[in-house]
């Protein structure tokens, strides 16, 4: 059974992901973005997803560099989606085959 602590938690941070997202529609659906706003809120995603995958640079894991160095090929030849995907798995992979 899920501690009670743990599935409030849980909870909570859906809750804060989902106003969060319900927030910035709310502030900006009436509104047009210059090209400026437009650049800066499609650079975002990016932003985060290197945030995430920062702390592997100065890992000392093997299977982690190895699973960063796969992401960047990947970045070079795919769009975000791949990539996320393509990382995540090798990473995965990685961890479990070489520790």
């Amino acid at each position: 059974m899920i501690d009670a602590t743990t599935l409030f938690t849980i909870v909570l941070m859906a809750g804060v992901t989902y106003l969060t997202r319900i927030g910035g529609y709310l502030v900006l659906r009436n509104r047009t973005l210059s090209a400026r706003a437009t650049a800066v809120m499609e650079a975002a995603p990016g932003c985060v997803l290197i945030s995430v995958i920062a702390p592997a640079f100065v890992s000392r894991n093997p299977a982690d560099l190895l699973a960063l160095a796969i992401t960047f090929v990947a970045a070079t030849r795919f769009s975000m989606l791949p990539t996320v995907l393509i990382g995540v798995t090798a990473a995965g992979l990685l961890r479990h085959l070489v520790g």
